[in-house]
């Protein structure tokens, strides 16, 4: 699993940094959080952006090493907004709407 270093939180998590180095924490090593959910690239066609409980990366088959994840929020609504912020984001700096492109340029030091 990949953390984008400018990772977007939603609105319901607090936006201290130990709060979110925490919560990263415990996704990683697979501690309980029912209520986080992973805004991720789309790892497989022609979508943006997948939204995963965290639930589901408990799985011992689940295939976590694919996973950048550009966004963490608390509950479906949340991931919801947190998605559409990082869309409308990505297409103020562009003007389009590849938010792959846009994530893995700017990890790469492409843009600012």
């Amino acid at each position: 699993m990949i953390w984008y270093e400018n990772l977007y939180i939603g609105e319901s998590i607090p936006k201290k940094e130990a709060k979110i180095r925490r919560l990263k924490w415990k996704i990683n090593h697979n501690k309980c959080l029912t209520n986080a959910f992973l805004i991720v690239l789309c790892r497989y066609g022609e979508n943006l952006l997948e939204i995963i409980p965290a639930v589901e990366l408990r799985q011992k088959a689940y295939p976590k090493q694919n996973l950048y994840v550009v966004g963490l929020a608390k509950g479906y609504d949340d991931a919801l907004k947190t998605a559409v912020d990082i869309v409308t984001d990505v297409y103020k700096k562009t003007g389009g709407f590849q938010v792959k492109r846009y994530i893995l340029q700017q990890k790469a030091g492409d843009l600012t």
